[in-house]
């Protein structure tokens, strides 16, 4: 340990291990409930095609590629700076035991700016790609925080069932959120309303559900962490970066942490890629209209939830690297399938497999990074885990993208290398030890 750990040794926090109640399991799951809605309608659906196809359409003198460009930079960016922020952050939020704190901040902005995203209308492009960017950047950063609770709330034996059950509610958070949505919508549309009226109305929904189901995380999730001692001479700043080079210099220390944390980022580039293209692979290649798309993201999301709830329980009884690999496997089952589809029933099937695939694979990074994760710098090691997402969520659609592009727009080449990313993933978790990785976590 550094020269400057030492010094600030006091920092170590006393935390009651697994000793929440099942209210308060039950409040750090709702957050995943209750921001859902916001990738489900902002990022993946409703919004997303609103501002490609009408705040940056053909009305305004942007052509489609133009158009879809600027949503892709929006989120791209957003990626990019929660990539940099996010250990910065945990460290901060780790030294100063005020992780509740900077997550009721993160969901105040991503709430708040996803009800002003209702303001924006046709041509409003350089508006709405702040509002996205910022409420990407908020939402992404709550989802740093409320991972580094877990391993305060359980003990490391159920860490991978607790994460199985978060991710399962936030399925059914997001297909609670698009239902109502979609539901508005038709009243909508039989009322002969347009667009312009009905999308914002979601947004707002959607911010309203977020703020309603997130309450009971603020009111019954406790800060466990005492924090560091205080020193005047010292800035939080100058604190939180020495922890975090001491985290990268140590990592001889935590190598299954890291090694995860780089297979992670392989596997993660394919699963943030099928997220993002999904719906257009089906669409272009598959000839699926909007209402078929739609049908197939809320079935896709139920059966995502029966992913994560499932394998949420087989990690804690067979352990996390082996059910990942389980999971991997079925990844690459389902890509195979959708590179062989030849009509929309067989895209169905693949749909299902993915959605099975992707709530498993999700909750069981969580969990194992949780337990490769001193209890002391929780939020730290946890805002690494966002930092990888961010990173491929970055590199897994540009390279989707870019292969398409010189392939003069073949989908399925494009696919091909989603499929390496899930291949390659498999092969670098041969080499994490789970049982080393949680000992180097016990005694650091």
């Amino acid at each position: 340990m550094s020269g400057f750990q030492n010094k600030v040794s006091t920092e170590k926090t006393s935390m009651s291990m697994g000793s929440a109640g099942r209210k308060e399991l039950l409040a750090w799951a709702l957050y995943d409930f209750a921001n859902s809605g916001y990738t489900t309608v902002v990022q993946t659906t409703i919004f997303s095609a609103y501002f490609v196809g009408v705040v940056a359409g053909v009305g305004q003198g942007i052509t489609p590629g133009v158009s879809t460009l600027l949503w892709s930079l929006a989120i791209g960016i957003a990626n990019f700076i929660v990539m940099i922020s996010g250990p910065l952050i945990g460290a901060i939020a780790d030294y100063r035991a005020c992780k509740k704190l900077f997550l009721l901040i993160s969901s105040v902005g991503c709430i708040i700016a996803t009800a002003l995203l209702a303001l924006i209308g046709p041509g409003d492009i350089r508006l709405g790609m702040v509002l996205v960017t910022f409420s990407a950047i908020m939402f992404a950063s709550g989802e740093n925080l409320i991972a580094a609770f877990l391993p305060e709330l359980v003990p490391e034996e159920n860490m991978g069932r607790m994460s199985g059950y978060g991710w399962s509610l936030g399925y059914f958070g997001g297909l609670l959120t698009l239902a109502i949505c979609l539901a508005y919508i038709t009243w909508a549309k039989q009322q002969g309303l347009p667009e312009t009226h009905f999308v914002p109305v979601t947004l707002l929904i959607t911010a309203s559900i977020f703020a309603l189901t997130a309450a009971p995380t603020f009111i019954w999730l406790r800060e466990r962490a005492m924090g560091g001692a205080r020193y005047t001479n010292i800035s939080i700043l100058k604190i939180s970066l020495t922890r975090l080079l001491d985290t990268f210099k140590e990592a001889a220390r935590f190598r299954d942490l890291i090694w995860f944390l780089i297979t992670l980022g392989v596997y993660q580039s394919g699963v943030s890629t099928v997220v993002v293209l999904a719906a257009i692979y089906a669409q272009e290649v598959m000839g699926f209209d909007t209402q078929s798309l739609i049908l197939l993201i809320m079935v896709v999301n139920v059966t995502a939830a029966v992913g994560a709830f499932i394998c949420g329980h087989l990690q804690d009884r067979m352990g996390s690297v082996p059910t990942l690999a389980i999971a991997l496997v079925i990844w690459i089952i389902a890509i195979i399938v959708a590179l062989l589809a030849t009509e929309p029933a067989h895209m169905w099937i693949a749909g299902n497999i993915i959605g099975l695939a992707m709530g498993a694979s999700q909750s069981i990074g969580r969990a194992l990074v949780s337990k490769f994760s001193p209890i002391e710098r929780a939020g730290e090691f946890l805002g690494l885990w966002g930092l990888v997402n961010r990173l491929s969520a970055i590199v897994g659609p540009l390279s989707y993208g870019l292969i398409n592009y010189l392939s003069d727009g073949s989908h399925r080449l494009s696919l091909v290398s989603t499929l390496g990313f899930f291949i390659f993933g498999l092969i670098l978790l041969i080499m994490v030890d789970e049982s080393r990785g949680k000992a180097a976590a016990m005694h650091s």
